[in-house]
C-alpha cells in the first residue's frame, strides 16, 4: 500500500513543501498531488469514509481522493496555522491550532467554520493529540519555536474546559501523539527540543496513571533526527516521520526495524498509508 508523507518547507523545515508518495519498498514516487493549494503541508488524517485523505495545508484543510484530486476544501481560514489531525469518535475532522493553542473540529464535508473543542490557550504549544476508544482526548503540550512550553501530556474526559496533567517525565519533549491499539498513549520526543545533541525517542505511557511504560530508540538502525508524525500501520507496526527518513518500530516486541524510507530533505511531518 502506498505510503504518503507530508514534507515541510520554508523556515519550518526547508523541505519539499509537498505531499510525497512512496511505494511498498520505500522508493519515492513523487508528489501524490500537484494541486497548488497544497502549501507547506502538515497533518494527515484518513477519513472516516474509505477513499478520502484529509490534509492540513497553510490556512486551509483539504480532502483528497485516491487519485490525489481535491474533492473538498474549507477555503482560507485566517490564522489557522494547523498542526496534526485525526478523526474523532463523532465523525468530525479534528485539527490542532498552533497559534490559538486549541483543537478545532470540522464537519466531514469541510463545509462550515467548525468549532473549538477546547478553550483557546489551553496549553502553551499543542504538539499532537488523539482519542481513545472511550472518547477521552489526550493532548501533547510541548515547546514552540520560541523555546517556550511545558513538555507534558494532558487529558480531557467529559469536561473539556479543564486540562488534567497526565504525564510528568523530565526526559519528554513531545512532537506528536497517537493512541496505540493497546490503549496506551504514544509520543515522539526530541529532548531538549531543537538542540543538536537532543535525544530522540518514542515514549509510551499508561493512559490512566501517566506512568512511563516503554521507551523506543533507533538503536543505531536509523538516524532518527527530528521525529514528528506517528502512525500505526495495518501490520501493527509503528511508523514515525522524521528528517530524511521514515522509521519503523516493532510495537509488540519494542524494537526498531530501521528506516523504510530514506530521502534527503524529506523533513517529514505526518504520514498515512493510502488508499485504504
Amino acid at each position: 500500500m502506498p505510503l504518503l508523507v507530508t514534507s515541510a518547507s520554508g523556515a519550518n523545515g526547508d523541505g519539499y513543501g509537498a505531499l510525497l508518495a512512496f511505494d511498498d519498498g520505500g522508493a519515492p514516487l513523487g508528489p501524490f498531488s500537484d494541486d497548488d493549494r497544497i502549501v507547506d503541508p502538515r497533518g494527515l488524517a484518513p477519513g472516516a469514509e474509505p477513499g478520502l485523505l484529509f490534509l492540513n495545508s497553510a490556512e486551509r484543510v483539504l480532502a483528497l481522493d485516491t487519485a490525489g484530486q481535491v474533492v473538498a476544501d474549507t477555503g482560507v481560514i485566517a490564522g489557522l496555522n494547523p498542526g496534526g489531525g485525526t478523526f474523532g469518535p463523532d465523525g468530525r475532522c479534528y485539527v490542532g491550532l498552533r497559534d490559538a493553542r486549541t483543537v478545532l473540529a470540522l464537519p466531514p464535508d469541510l463545509q462550515g467554520a467548525g468549532e473549538d473543542v477546547l478553550p483557546r490557550g489551553i496549553v502553551p504549544f499543542p504538539r499532537g493529540f488523539g482519542f481513545n476508544a472511550e472518547g477521552k482526548l489526550f493532548l501533547a503540550s510541548g515547546v514552540g519555536p520560541d523555546g517556550k512550553g511545558d513538555n507534558t501530556i494532558v487529558a480531557f474526559s467529559g469536561d473539556r474546559t479543564r486540562a488534567v496533567r497526565l504525564v510528568d517525565d523530565p526526559a519528554l519533549s513531545p512532537l506528536d501523539l497517537t493512541v496505540a491499539p493497546n490503549g496506551n498513549v504514544v509520543v515522539s520526543s526530541e529532548h531538549p527540543f531543537g538542540t543538536p545533541a537532543a535525544i530522540t525517542t518514542i515514549r509510551e505511557y499508561d493512559p490512566e496513571s501517566g506512568r512511563l511504560v516503554r521507551v523506543f530508540s533507533a538503536s543505531g538502525l536509523a538516524e532518527f533526527r527530528r521525529p514528528r508524525g506517528l502512525r500505526f500501520g495495518a501490520d501493527g507496526r509503528l511508523y514515525c516521520a522524521a528528517q530524511d527518513e521514515v522509521v519503523a518500530f516493532d510495537f509488540t516486541r519494542g524494537g526498531c526495524l530501521g528506516a523504510i524510507v530514506r530521502l534527503p530533505q524529506l523533513h517529514g511531518q505526518a504520514l498515512a498509508f493510502f488508499p485504504p
